[in-house]
């Protein structure tokens, strides 16, 4: 559930009026609901309080200092990719003890520096890689803690761009060679302990079966590892979605009541946990669109309309720089006017960009209320991989940030300027 709804025929961001929002900040904005975060936060915690378990936030999916901070605040950790990431959290007051760092291609100076820090476990996804930080943590006097990443060659049926665990994608190792290559680790790299394992198999997954395979499958391979190796965690990964179209993105009871196969963290806990609880391990989980993707919007004008012979297009001044699911993997966003439009006014158009590409939409043949030039839109369900994937093709400054709480709106990011999207650009004598 999330707190976006029409209030005196304008739409709110719990008790924001969005025409504020843009009318104090400009536009294209994205604006997060606070509440939406803590709530959805605390779901999944309730869920999963029948065991051991740890939520570590994909910081990937929403890497905003005040969302981090947010977080922080409540104990959550931190699902790494980047040194950079990593120094993100620790900005916002994240403690790097709570932090795992995964990703297939980490460098010497990230290495170093996650090792400084004292992190929670590097999720490793190579021999080469095991080596490497190895023969790095003995060169700074440290024990590295590792755990790898399983790849259990599970179908996640969702896009093939987010699918990450089936033999076709570049993360993690194959489950016939886990073993092995944990043997290997514990006679051969004295500098490595071996502290868990993990998988993750895909993102935006909107039913159990998957996840509920993958379990089953690695189970018994985890709990070998536990009896070798003294291991202490498994990480599950993340990948549970959210609902972009339909009735769901208002929040609709109905659209569960007739779709009861979508998953909810509800449905998610009741099967995994009786699969989880038996090994005796803490259990990593690692949402980051589940948290943060239904909590925000990104506010947009309608600049012009254009009407061909065969299509309608609805200009608007966000484009695919600002949030590129669309054009990248076919994401789909609900697209609401701020002001409330009568059922019957509707028009089938697309609603493109002002980037020069003709993947510049942010929807195609679309039936959606009919709004004039210089009407307001909010674009559902931005809050991951929103900003986060954004960036200043066609030199377009960044867009600005806000958060909402209750009656409060405060700035958290502020609009690029052309003069700072520059800055580190040399200009030769």
């Amino acid at each position: 559930m999330h707190h976006f709804a029409y209030r005196n025929g304008s739409l709110h961001c719990e008790q924001i009026d969005l025409q504020e929002v843009a009318a104090a900040y400009g536009t294209p904005t994205f604006v997060y609901s606070k509440n939406t975060i803590l709530s959805d936060l605390e779901e999944l915690q309730l869920a999963f309080a029948p065991i051991d378990a740890h939520i570590a936030f994909a910081v990937k999916a929403c890497s905003n200092g005040a969302i981090l901070k947010l977080l922080a605040q409540r104990g959550v950790g931190f699902d790494i990719v980047s040194g950079g990431e990593l120094w993100r959290v620790i900005r916002a007051g994240g403690n790097p003890a709570l932090c795992t760092y995964a990703g297939v291609g980490k460098s010497e100076t990230e290495i170093r520096y996650a090792l400084s820090c004292g992190i929670y476990c590097f999720i490793c996804e190579s021999e080469g890689e095991l080596r490497e930080i190895d023969r790095l943590a003995a060169e700074m006097g440290n024990v590295a803690p590792v755990a790898v990443r399983v790849n259990p060659n599970v179908d996640a049926h969702t896009h093939k761009y987010i699918t990450t665990g089936t033999q076709e994608n570049k993360f993690g190792v194959d489950a016939s060679r886990i073993e092995a290559l944990y043997s290997t680790v514990a006679a051969e790299m004295p500098h490595l302990k071996l502290r868990g394992v993990q998988m993750h198999i895909g993102s935006q997954i909107t039913e159990t079966e998957p996840f509920v395979k993958a379990v089953k499958k690695l189970a018994p391979l985890v709990q070998k590892l536990k009896a070798a190796h003294g291991i202490e965690f498994w990480s599950i990964g993340g990948g549970v979605g959210v609902v972009y179209d339909g009735c769901l993105a208002s929040g609709s009871p109905e659209w569960w009541k007739n779709h009861p196969e979508q998953i909810t963290l509800k449905s998610y806990a009741e099967a995994l946990i009786p699969l989880l609880k038996p090994l005796g391990l803490r259990i990593l989980l690692e949402p980051g669109r589940r948290l943060s993707g239904n909590a925000a919007v990104m506010l947009t004008r309608c600049l012009y309309e254009k009407k061909g012979e065969k299509k309608t297009f609805k200009i608007i001044d966000a484009g695919m720089n600002d949030i590129i699911r669309p054009a990248l993997y076919e994401g789909y966003h609900e697209i609401w006017p701020v002001r409330e439009h009568a059922a019957n006014d509707s028009v089938v158009a697309d609603v493109v960009g002002p980037i020069c590409e003709s993947g510049d939409f942010q929807a195609q043949n679309r039936s959606l209320p009919d709004v004039r030039p210089g009407e307001l839109l909010a674009e559902m369900s931005a809050g991951a991989y929103g900003f986060s994937m954004s960036s200043t093709y066609n030199s377009r400054p960044l867009a600005a940030e806000v958060l909402v709480d209750g009656a409060r709106m405060q700035l958290i990011r502020r609009r690029q300027t052309l003069e700072e999207m520059v800055e580190d650009e040399i200009l030769p004598e």
